[in-house]
This record gives C-alpha cells, structure tokens and sequence, in this order.
C-alpha cells in the first residue's frame, strides 16, 4: 500500500513539471531542468515513506515518474506567454 501512495505522489509532482517541459525546445536547459528537478524529491518520498531502495521499487517508481511527465506534456495545457498575446494584439 505504500508503494501505491508514493507512486501515486511521484505521478502527480510530475504532472507539473511534464507541462512546463512539453513548452520547451527539446534538449534545452530547460528541458533538461524540469526532467531532473523532481528527482530529489522523489528520493526524499522514498526515504521518509520507508520504502527505501529495493529493487522492486524501481520500476513502479520509474513508470509513475515518465507517466507524470508524459501525461503532463500531452493533457495539461499552460497559459499562453504574454508576449504572444500582445503581438496579436498590435495586428
């Protein structure tokens, strides 16, 4: 049952973070930053949760991580930039 709120914890602080990714050209900085911002995070559920590092953890852990990400790229849509709303504007 902890793995399953964990899982369910790491799926849903990915949700986020996969939205702010999906904005970004591929391989940037930025890209990069909000794939592996998570991660401390995740570390720290595992920790404080007491599921620790086994091996079977990994895969669950991973697929509700990716799925966060994925999940948050394709259905969560952000606000448009401001820039882009006042260069339609001008026109």
């Amino acid at each position: 049952m902890k793995i399953a709120l964990v899982a369910l914890a790491v799926f849903l602080l990915n949700l986020p973070f996969g939205a702010l990714r999906g904005r970004e050209r591929k391989y940037s900085f930025k890209w990069f930053l909000y794939i592996h911002l998570p991660i401390p995070f995740v570390i720290l559920l595992r920790i404080y949760s007491d599921i620790g590092f086994a091996l079977y953890t990994y895969p669950i852990l991973v697929g509700a991580f990716f799925g966060g990400q994925v999940i948050g790229r394709k259905f969560i849509k952000l606000k448009p930039q401001t820039a882009s709303k006042e260069t339609k504007d001008k026109q």
